[in-house]
């Protein structure tokens, strides 16, 4: 009986060691159900995606987040634009690129959103614009030089007439257009936030045709009159369309004879 006994055991030693140090141990023998547990965090690696025969993107991936940089590129195959991604966001500093490989644009972002100035360049490599941002909307800071270095003056200014018919119909109508009326532009009723231009808090101010098609540049101001105490000024804001392709913003605070106009 002790025999027997004795046996069993190192028959069950045995076979408990060969399931612990055998084949089986082996990772890439594994049975997936013994891997379950890890979650699938995505891939890792750099991903290339196509558009015909030509490479558009690479994107770097990390858990399948995007993390580090990804490039686009142009259909000779230079490099188009350069960004750097953060746990699926844009930071840093994103690079945009002519063709021939001289830099472009050189983008600040912050938590995926653009905040700083952006930096533009002549082929030359010499600076062509300075332009300000502030998560994500634009400021007044704007700046723009030729491609000898000279800083660009002389922007259009808003030009503001009226037609005051406040007595008889209770309306005082205010028209805009710019001093150089080939320039592009569209006006805004409204401030500057925080010397912010945030869409979200001014109104453009249009020129409608008997068709419906708003007339480029020029805006008209219909302003009534309410019997309410209000400012007794409106707030203008132009974007001007530059010649180098950038949106100048000028603003013009136009004084009201009367203060109950809305």
């Amino acid at each position: 009986m002790k025999t027997s006994l004795a046996s069993i055991f190192i028959a069950f030693i045995l076979l408990t060691a060969y399931g612990c140090s055998g084949r089986g141990s082996d990772k890439k023998d594994q049975p997936e159900n013994e891997t379950a547990s890890v979650p699938d965090t995505g891939y890792t690696g750099i991903k290339k995606y196509m558009s015909g025969n030509y490479v558009v993107k690479e994107v770097t991936f990390k858990n399948g987040v995007r993390e580090g940089e990804m490039k686009t590129f142009y259909q000779t195959g230079e490099v188009r634009t350069k960004l750097w991604y953060e746990n699926g966001l844009r930071e840093d500093t994103s690079y945009y690129l002519y063709e021939a490989g001289q830099v472009f644009r050189k983008t600040p972002y912050r938590h995926d959103t653009i905040h700083g100035v952006a930096l533009q360049y002549y082929r030359t490599g010499k600076l062509r614009a300075r332009i300000g941002y502030d998560r994500g909307m634009r400021t007044t800071f704007f700046e723009e030089y030729s491609a000898d270095g000279k800083l660009f003056k002389g922007y259009p200014d808003i030009v503001a007439s009226v037609s005051d018919e406040y007595n008889s119909r209770g309306l005082y109508r205010i028209n805009l257009e710019l001093s150089d009326k080939k320039t592009k532009v569209d006006f805004f009723r409204g401030e500057f936030t925080d010397n912010r231009f945030d869409s979200a808090n001014v109104k453009p101010i249009n020129v409608i045709d008997g068709k419906g098609n708003v007339i480029d540049g020029k805006g008209r101001l219909d302003l009534k009159k309410t019997g309410v105490p209000g400012q007794n000024y409106v707030g203008v804001i132009a974007s001007i369309l530059t010649p180098l392709g950038n949106r100048n913003l000028v603003y013009k605070k136009i004084a009201l004879p009367y203060n109950d106009l809305k």
